[in-house]
């Protein structure tokens, strides 16, 4: 199995993927059969919490985001969805941005906040080290008034990152994070969709990537449950990919699942894996998710949909199975 490291502000993370398998005829035909649910938006700020039914978000994360919200509204027009969500990578010691935040509210959308906290260590989050950060980015979120969903710490069961695998205890993350939460909840951020976000496993003998029980926070610091995964090969499918992983998260926790990272290379087949992917949001009964609109920076792996025949498969999909007025 591959892995990838990838650095910079804006897009961290490793693509990681799971077992291969034949991409399932019967999976692909459920797009037919499913219905995404459109939140109530109108002129007013979304509702908080944000809706937890199936099928209820198509996100994004696209080149420029969060100093543009142009490529967020080109991948709109592409592929007929208007955003549910819109990502952003923020390391540690950057502010909430609100410009790219307001920007999504008024596109009825929220923001989805992957928090880094690179070269730090979260002993010290957990000591209270960095509590004037955290009680300053908290007072920002506070006062936007509408809906953040925060992640922090994202993939730590892979080993690629300070405070994931073989780096950081997860007895140290688990700190941290219960300790971020209370410091948002102890100042009246109560608008935070709280987003503990693993990536998929991986139990080959090399580059394993463990179970994610081991970084439970526990239900009461945890709102949604975030999966990070993308086919890379033409044989790899929704199921192996990603089932294996949702399993084990079910016997933790009933919490809805997003697909938080997602996408597929031309190489894999863009087209099939799109259909794959809305069908197995669907046959899981997942959130939905958030489809990497963007090139790897380390392997240039290249997620974006351009070509005619998987923009076609998405906005296919899409006004199958997804009721949202094209942009």
């Amino acid at each position: 199995m591959r892995h990838k490291r990838r650095r910079g502000r804006r897009k961290s993370g490793l693509i990681v993927t799971a077992v291969v398998a034949v991409v399932a005829v019967a999976i692909i035909a459920a797009v037919v059969g499913f219905g995404f649910h459109r939140k109530t938006v109108g002129d007013g700020p979304l509702r908080f919490p944000l809706p937890t039914g199936p099928e209820s978000y198509v996100g994004v994360y696209a080149d420029g985001v969060p100093a543009s919200y142009a490529g967020v509204t080109s991948f709109g027009r592409a592929t007929g969805v208007t955003a549910d969500i819109v990502t952003y990578y923020s390391g540690w010691y950057e502010p909430f941005n609100t410009g790219l935040a307001r920007a999504a509210a008024s596109h009825g959308a929220a923001p989805l906040v992957q928090m880094d906290p690179d070269g730090v260590k979260l002993s010290a989050i957990a000591a209270g080290q960095y509590d004037a950060y955290l009680s300053s980015y908290a007072e920002a979120v506070r006062a936007y008034r509408h809906p953040v969903i925060l992640s922090f710490g994202h993939e730590m069961n892979g080993t690629w990152y300070s405070w994931g695998y073989r780096h950081t205890s997860p007895a140290q993350f688990v700190a941290a994070w219960r300790h971020i939460v209370t410091v948002f909840r102890a100042l009246g951020a109560r608008n935070v969709t709280w987003l503990w976000t693993v990536n998929v496993m991986n139990n080959t003998q090399v580059g394993k990537i463990p179970n994610p029980a081991a970084w439970w926070p526990g239900k009461s610091y945890v709102s949604w449950v975030g999966i990070d995964g993308y086919y890379l090969k033409p044989s790899w499918a929704f199921v192996p990919l990603f089932g294996p992983t949702i399993a084990a998260v079910r016997e933790i926790t009933s919490d809805p699942i997003l697909l938080a990272e997602t996408g597929a290379v031309p190489a894999a087949g863009q087209s099939s894996k799109i259909a794959d992917l809305f069908a197995g949001i669907h046959t899981y009964g997942l959130l939905g998710f958030v489809w990497f609109d963007s090139i790897d920076p380390v392997n240039q792996e290249d997620f974006r949909i351009t070509s005619p025949s998987a923009l076609a498969a998405f906005r296919r999909a899409a006004t199958i199975s997804y009721k949202r007025p094209a942009s």
